[in-house]
């Protein structure tokens, strides 16, 4: 194998390895945002909620960020609806 051949070796492992990183980050991007969707749906949810009891706001408010909430479900997965679920506990 040729100095040459060696370096083309190394060249394509780092470059999978490259591929396999970007793959991982991309991976918990997406995490991130789907989290951050599902906050933002159950802050929604509560604004909804509380427009309907103090400020006599419409029930299809909160019906509708409950489907919203339903979708997302469909599609991520059980939603940590927990108050504070997502904080790590302090020690």
């Amino acid at each position: 194998m040729t100095l040459l051949d060696k370096a083309k070796v190394a060249a394509e492992k780092a470059a999978a390895a490259g591929k396999q990183g970007m793959q991982q980050g991309q991976a918990k991007i997406d995490a991130i945002q789907t989290k951050r969707k599902a906050e933002a749906l159950l802050r929604e949810l509560g604004a909804a909620y509380y427009a309907e009891l103090r400020h006599g706001g419409s029930h299809d408010a909160v019906e509708s960020v409950v489907r919203g909430l339903d979708n997302h479900e469909k599609e991520h997965g059980a939603v940590d609806a927990e108050p504070g679920g997502s904080e790590p506990e302090e020690g």
